[in-house]
């Protein structure tokens, strides 16, 4: 089955944002509407949208700042809208990583045509698929962690773990930076209350340590904090 694409329409202009929507759900897309770029970037992160079709000049967070904070994680086609006609206006926005810039008052074919066309290049380069593939993997500085596959690698190379040494692993580069005390971890990794477990914990922190670090006796990733338990370090 064919997925649906979904895309966000941001512009503080509340009837342009209704007429848009009504028409790429008639082309038979998913739409979510948000009226300024605060709202965009919270509807980034709660759902997985192919496409964003935003206005330049709106408050609070306008489309080019907008712009500039998806591009420092996502690569997902960006296509403005504005009234501003000028070249040097539309040199800017593409400068900025906009893939597409449309000048007010467009042409709904045209438009269509752009938006079908960026999200074909989009989903035919694969960066869907590497957008998705990321999402399951944990990094930190040469440490990669395959939460599909199970699998650690540091600097590129597989690392054989156990069972338990993957599952602490897992575990503390989920919460990057966080410190957790040994009986945290075991009850987390073990599944069953922890009695007098600290030793249990030690014993496969340093086989993890002596697998992932140069110099196991000066971790670099995970590190003790005395007298309250363990964290990976984010680098």
């Amino acid at each position: 089955m064919e997925e649906i694409h979904t895309i966000l329409v941001v512009d503080d202009d509340r009837e342009i944002v209704k007429v848009l929507s009504r028409l790429l759900e008639l082309e038979g897309y998913r739409v979510f509407t948000a009226f300024d770029g605060m709202e965009a970037l919270e509807l980034l992160v709660a759902h997985k949208i192919h496409l964003l079709l935003m206005d330049v000049m709106m408050p609070r967070l306008d489309g080019l700042s907008t712009l500039m904070e998806i591009r420092r994680k996502r690569n997902i086609p960006v296509i403005l809208l504005s009234a501003k006609t000028e070249e040097s206006d539309k040199v800017l926005g593409l400068s900025m990583g906009a893939d597409d810039y449309v000048a007010k008052p467009f042409q709904t074919a045209e438009l269509m045509a752009r938006i079908h066309s960026q999200l074909r290049r989009y989903m035919t380069l694969g960066d869907v698929k590497k957008q998705e593939q990321e999402e399951h993997r944990l990094r930190t500085g040469s440490l990669m962690l395959d939460t599909n596959g199970k699998e650690l690698f540091v600097d590129g190379e597989k690392v054989k773990l156990t069972a338990t040494e993957y599952r602490i692993t897992e575990f503390l580069m989920k919460h990057m930076g966080q410190v957790f005390s040994a009986e945290e971890i075991y009850s987390q990794v073990w599944n069953e209350d922890a009695y007098a477990v600290e030793n249990t914990v030690m014993v496969h922190i340093r086989r993890i340590r002596e697998k992932i670090e140069i110099d196991a006796k000066n971790p670099e990733y995970l590190k003790v904090v005395w007298g309250i338990g363990y964290k990976m370090e984010k680098i």
